[in-house]
């Protein structure tokens, strides 16, 4: 009897497999699943088959980091932006929810896109008031709601955060959120309890809020329109991330927990997660995004603010280096699905938004500046972008690899085609690319 699949992918250059290596192969496709792994297609009838002629085939790009739903309602936000996911070859995307009120409510959230995302996707449970910790047992046990995030850097002078948009509104709603040293100990200690790995941004508030006070005075009293992004770096300095990362390294020792620090930028910080490491007791894991790994904060418009802030050259070697060197374990995009005028304000940095769109063109920036210009291999860039998120966030081996049984989230890439960036090409709700 023949063998018979939906889908067959044959004559790849390679079949990147996490940690087995590059292999010639050609792969089964049944039922959304990987029925096998095969040298010879002599016998195999197939659907459909994919010639990959001269491509490399990854497993299915996870984005472990994405806001979506902030600007836009959900049920529109998902097909916008997972669809500009698909085309950056993302499979998976996780989402960074953030409600104000107890979650209770998020079954309207998850029924609203339920059926309107073109990839997989989960979420990342945002807890922003001490109300919500209780929240954290009831969406790992209804929802399956397994990691938590904290924004270590809301207080003070700088506590304000768009929430997620209720679904079948347009109304940007923006809140108040003050996290203290103790709500931070006691989200760390109720999820270590609960085996659920946290997130966390790190930066130092009290810091933030006094150099960004001092620097938004100046800039008053001089009339001057500040539009430089080195000024906005040193309104968050590496420092202040450094400060965070060791009050919150310390409490994960206290209950022994897993802490993913997302969006590290900076050499400073990343020199600050490795001297937690070892002190022991805890396991620490860090993710940089593409911006961090192309883009300074020399670079020209507003349109780079982001947070933590763009930084020097050297920063975005350490970043090379540590991706090269299994110092950094994930990439993640940090998308923002917003549009040029949200995003500009009134073109200085103090009424600009935070964050940009990225997650179409996250592979694509490690493929281009990493795999071809010499920096890390294809084999790395499989572990940070599929591999290592699916077994720190629980969906190993069903996503993260490609073998027999897992989920066919494949994605397949050509090294010689070059583009230009322009949004008709991503797709986002977001106008505009910082590339």
């Amino acid at each position: 009897m023949q063998n018979t699949c939906d889908v067959l992918i044959t004559n790849a250059a390679g079949v990147v497999i996490p940690k087995v290596g590059i292999v010639q192969t050609n792969i089964m496709i049944e039922n959304g699943k990987i029925k096998a792994l095969t040298k010879s297609t002599q016998s195999v009838q197939a659907s459909r088959k994919i010639n990959a002629e001269g491509k490399y085939v990854l497993p299915g790009i996870i984005d472990p980091h994405v806001h979506y739903g902030v600007y836009t309602p959900i049920e529109e936000a998902a097909k916008t932006e997972s669809k500009s996911a698909a085309i950056g070859g993302v499979t998976t995307m996780m989402r960074m929810l953030r409600l104000y009120d107890r979650y209770e409510n998020i079954e309207k959230h998850l029924r609203a896109s339920e059926f309107t995302h073109h990839v997989d996707y989960s979420i990342h449970a945002s807890i922003l008031r001490p109300e919500q910790i209780k929240d954290i047992q009831y969406l790992k046990k209804k929802f399956g709601i397994n990691s938590f995030k904290i924004y270590a850097n809301l207080g003070h002078d700088v506590n304000h955060i768009l929430m997620d948009i209720e679904p079948g509104t347009h109304e940007t709603v923006e809140r108040e959120v003050n996290i203290s040293d103790q709500i931070i100990s006691d989200i760390v200690q109720e999820a270590s309890m609960r085996q659920s790995p946290v997130l966390v941004h790190a930066e130092d508030q009290v810091m933030c809020s006094r150099l960004q006070k001092q620097n938004q005075i100046r800039s008053e009293l001089t009339g001057t329109k500040i539009t430089s992004l080195r000024v906005w770096s040193e309104c968050r300095p590496p420092s202040s991330e450094a400060n965070a990362i060791a009050k919150v390294g310390a409490y994960a020792r206290e209950f022994g927990s897993t802490i993913y620090f997302v969006h590290i930028g900076s050499g400073t910080a990343l020199d600050s997660i490795l001297t937690e490491k070892e002190k022991g007791n805890s396991n620490l894991y860090t993710e940089t995004c593409p911006h961090y790994l192309t883009h300074t904060s020399d670079f020209f418009d507003v349109t780079g603010k982001v947070v933590p802030p763009l930084r020097t050259k050297i920063d975005v070697q350490s970043m090379w280096y540590g991706l090269m060197n299994g110092i950094i374990d994930t990439v993640g995009s940090d998308h923002v699905a917003n549009t040029l005028l949200i995003k500009r304000g009134q073109g200085d940095i103090w009424s600009a938004r935070a964050g940009f769109p990225g997650i179409a063109t996250l592979l694509p920036v490690l493929l281009c500046k990493g795999v071809n210009e010499g920096r890390i291999s294809l084999e790395r860039v499989a572990e940070v972008t599929s591999y290592n998120a699916a077994r720190i966030f629980g969906l190993y081996p069903k996503k993260g690899t490609i073998e027999k049984g897992s989920d066919a989230d494949v994605t397949i890439i050509d090294l010689d085609l070059l583009q230009k960036v322009t949004p008709e090409i991503l797709q986002s709700y977001s106008d505009y690319s910082i590339y």
